[in-house]
């Protein structure tokens, strides 16, 4: 989707669109489905209107914790891409690896609001056991994902090209 001529962002990224697959002998096999709320990725925003619109639709279309910062509060002038995608696979990763949102307990405990933890990246890592239950690097993949500002977020190209780096790290 992120590499069609115009590219096509999925907008709803979370645990619950993925469905993994098993074939015997085969490694498990990740799906992405319902695609309801895809539309092009690339947007110009120029107006506070437009800002504006983008936020409803988002609020409307794409699940609360796994929404990038830039659908939450747009600026009136911003080009937003597909790097919201990458955002909600990061929130989607951290929920797979500690089973709730990256920003779940933010609102509880500092009795901040789900929106202000997303637009300032307050994740808060499992630190219950002595050892941690994820090697570091894996934490830092995640965070890589999850930067608030769409300008440091890394590409779908970026992702793989790790994603691979990763897999031969930790398959050795």
């Amino acid at each position: 989707m992120h590499n069609l001529e115009t590219p096509y962002a999925h907008n709803d990224v979370k645990p619950e669109n993925v469905l993994l697959t098993h074939r015997k002998g085969q490694p498990p096999l990740a799906i992405l489905m319902d695609f309801g709320s895809a539309r092009p990725a690339r947007r110009q925003i120029r107006s506070r209107l437009e800002a504006l619109q983008l936020q409803d639709w988002a609020s409307e279309h794409v699940s609360a914790p796994f929404r990038a910062p830039e659908l939450w509060d747009c600026p009136s002038h911003a080009d937003i891409d597909e790097r919201t995608d990458v955002r909600s696979l990061g929130c989607t990763l951290y929920a797979i690896m500690y089973g709730v949102s990256a920003f779940e307990y933010a609102p509880g405990e500092s009795g901040g609001s789900l929106q202000l933890a997303v637009k300032n990246a307050q994740i808060k890592w499992e630190t219950t056991t002595p050892e941690p239950p994820y090697p570091e690097a894996l934490h830092q993949f995640v965070s890589w994902m999850l930067q608030p500002q769409l300008s440091v977020r890394p590409r779908m190209d970026d992702i793989q090209i790790h994603v691979d780096k990763l897999i031969q790290r930790f398959s050795m």
